[in-house]
């Protein structure tokens, strides 16, 4: 297909326009859809091991999010206005498509950024859009002729972590009103379907941001948070790393108990590991002329806090100092962490392997080997 390469920061995404009738064969729903005549829209298996879907469809499902005369309704307005819609365009907004396959993009040499991007080899996920869609699928059944006359513009997201595309995922169709994902971190204790390794997971972020004594404190950056202080690290990223190590370890957390209790406890490993490592950062730590925090290098330093609790998280007396002495050789690496070239020194074909890449340097520097997965 043809499309266009777009670039903001350290992100790489595109647009592009599809045909209807060629759209709908390459997406799937997984939420059911209905119409007024009886017609419906069955929503395809969605894999344990995908959490992005797993998180939208369990969203589209809840009692609290869309109900079926709710879907019905909404499904049945959207048909009208394609029906109805002469001189206006009738689906002016993009669509929001992922893919977890990285995409082969092929640019033009004139340099405007368009080329030819590979089409995946499974359907697209529909983070933003399923409801539009589903209408116009019913459109496409009694319209077909009309239907071949209309061009989707889509927003299309590959080559991705789960991390990215939970992030990404700012659009929960469960009311008419847009959660963020920073808002749903805050929230997963209050609703009914949080897994409690995500309710665990989120009470940590929540303690690293509000604690007196946590590195972190206001430097997460949080939908509706107040300080003007500079922000590290978003919300949503810093969750997913506590839950990556929560997930490691959760046969041990369960048994301990997975309340508030332990989740201070852990909170108080990672606050100690975040101490010991602004002391051997020295100057580098929140300097705007180094990388140390920023995400892609917190999120690795978590990783390794994780290894190093695996061996000697207690006596928690002392254990800052102990630490700090563990990590001391991090001192030493701190030219490699300017800003001027970081990205050459740790060369990487995006986010997700980068932070692989630091966690493992910084385990090797610090003599840390990395944890076995329980």
């Amino acid at each position: 297909m043809i499309a266009t390469q777009i670039r903001q920061k350290d992100a790489v995404f595109y647009f592009a326009s599809y045909p209807s009738e060629q759209l709908l064969t390459k997406v799937r729903f997984i939420s059911r859809f209905y119409d007024e005549e009886g017609g419906e829209i069955k929503p395809e298996p969605v894999e344990e091991e995908d959490d992005v879907a797993q998180f939208i469809a369990r969203i589209e499902r809840s009692d609290q999010a869309f109900q079926r005369q709710l879907s019905r309704a909404k499904v049945r307005s959207i048909r009208n206005f394609y029906e109805t819609a002469i001189s206006q365009p009738p689906i002016p907004g993009t669509v929001l498509l992922f893919t977890p396959q990285k995409l082969h993009f092929e640019a033009w040499t004139d340099g405007s950024g368009v080329g030819r991007l590979q089409e995946p080899e499974e359907r697209f996920l529909i983070i933003d859009g399923q409801h539009r869609l589903a209408a116009l699928q019913f459109y496409e059944r009694t319209h077909p002729d009309d239907t071949k006359n209309i061009q989707v513009p889509c927003v299309i997201f590959d080559g991705r972590s789960e991390d990215f595309a939970t992030e990404m995922f700012v659009i929960i169709n469960s009311t008419p009103t847009r959660i963020n994902k920073s808002h749903l971190v805050d929230l997963y204790e209050r609703v009914s379907w949080a897994e409690p390794d995500r309710r665990f997971s989120a009470y940590v972020a929540e303690m690293l941001y509000r604690e007196a004594d946590s590195p972190l404190r206001y430097r997460i950056n949080r939908l509706g948070g107040r300080s003007k202080q500079e922000k590290w690290i978003l919300q949503a990223e810093l969750f997913n790393e506590v839950h990556r190590w929560a997930n490691q370890e959760w046969a041990k957390i369960e048994s301990a108990g997975a309340d508030r209790r332990t989740a201070a406890r852990y909170y108080a490993v990672l606050r100690d590991f975040l101490k010991a490592g602004a002391q051997v950062w020295g100057e580098a730590w929140g300097s705007g002329d180094y990388m140390v925090t920023k995400p892609v290098t917190l999120k690795a330093m978590i990783r390794v806090c994780a290894d190093l609790a695996a061996q000697e998280a207690d006596p928690e007396d002392g254990r800052v100092q102990r630490w700090r002495e563990r990590l001391a050789p991090w001192t030493e690496q701190t030219p490699a962490f300017r800003n001027d070239g970081f990205y050459e020194r740790f060369p990487a074909k995006g986010q997700v392997e980068r932070v692989a890449r630091i966690h493992r340097e910084l385990s090797r520097t610090a003599g840390i080997p990395p944890r076995r997965r329980q």
